[in-house]
């Protein structure tokens, strides 16, 4: 079968080699700043909060360290909560909203939940506005043992410290978007990867979140959606009862398979996951109705639990 050109990069039906994935990366421009858009804004947290340095993404160690953020007291008896942002750092909501859950409404809640948020998984991607880290590896399918991607493994080491040090995380909330570059340059340039044929699809629109197949946890997922909804549009099904390709379970809800896929949301034992899927390409949002999204999403989740 002769696939057809789709990408400017590679031969159709040829996975890239390191000359293509050179050639990719040369053409990803920086596009704004996680100095002044993301470390600025930790420093201003409050003093209920601590700011951990985790590790630093090697192409350049001193403009992309990475950083969690974890309640400074830690109050016996209650949950552990995990919230992750930027893990695809184009996805500017799922970085955003996590920074502005942390300067808003999280002090709220110190007194019943053991906090960390990871803001900003990928300060590589997230200034150049992309899916993939520098490597074009997708962080957000590499919470895997031995993972391909450093920023992946530093938050896997995070946990797993944690771990040892005694703590079960009882949710794990990860946010992220769903954009109309999806479709137009992300889907495309993997297949262009990895060698195949590319195959169209839809974006929906509209936030919807995605449960893990093997945990499904339904009710927690209807709490968030019914939470976000007070504040965005939820995604209808396709003609075909669908969203991505998964079929909806519930209103504004479909599973995958967490573990499986190497997908971050699925790096704990949590019993209560989510990943948030935010549309911010409508005509009905803004940006601050985006990351208004994502804290009510979080709000809503640790309500569910808390009740």
């Amino acid at each position: 079968m002769i696939i057809e050109r789709f990408h400017p990069i590679g031969i159709p039906g040829t996975p890239w080699g390191a000359a293509e994935k050179a050639k990719w990366f040369e053409g990803r421009k920086r596009q704004r700043n996680y100095k002044t858009d993301v470390l600025a804004k930790l420093e201003r947290l409050g003093p209920g909060f601590q700011v951990e340095q985790i590790g630093a993404l090697s192409i350049d160690p001193q403009r992309y360290p990475l950083f969690a953020v974890a309640s400074r007291k830690v109050v016996a008896g209650a949950p552990w909560v995990l919230v992750t942002g930027g893990v695809h750092g184009y996805e500017t909501s799922g970085v955003q909203g996590a920074l502005a859950f942390l300067s808003t409404v999280a002090s709220g809640y110190l007194e019943r939940v053991n906090l960390v948020v990871a803001p900003c998984v990928s300060p590589w991607a997230y200034e150049v506005i992309n899916r993939w880290n520098a490597q074009a590896i997708d962080p957000n399918r590499s919470f895997v043992p031995n993972s391909p991607a450093e920023e992946s493994r530093a938050l896997m080491q995070l946990v797993a410290n944690l771990e040892r040090s005694g703590v079960e995380f009882l949710v794990h909330i990860d946010l992220h978007e769903t954009t109309d570059t999806d479709e137009s340059e992300f889907r495309p340039a993997k297949a262009a990867r990895d060698g195949v044929a590319f195959e169209p699809g839809t974006i929906p629109d509209g936030f919807y979140t995605v449960g893990d197949e093997e945990n499904p946890q339904p009710e927690f997922q209807a709490a968030i959606v019914k939470g976000v909804e007070a504040v965005t549009h939820i995604a209808p099904p396709d003609a075909n009862g669908q969203i991505i390709g998964a079929d909806v379970t519930q209103h504004g809800v479909i599973n995958y398979a967490y573990k499986k896929l190497g997908l971050c949301g699925g790096m704990t034992n949590a019993r209560f996951t989510t990943t948030t899927e935010v549309y911010p390409d409508s005509a009905r949002v803004t940006a601050a109705i985006c990351n208004a999204a994502q804290v009510a999403a979080v709000r809503a989740a640790l309500d569910h639990v808390l009740a």
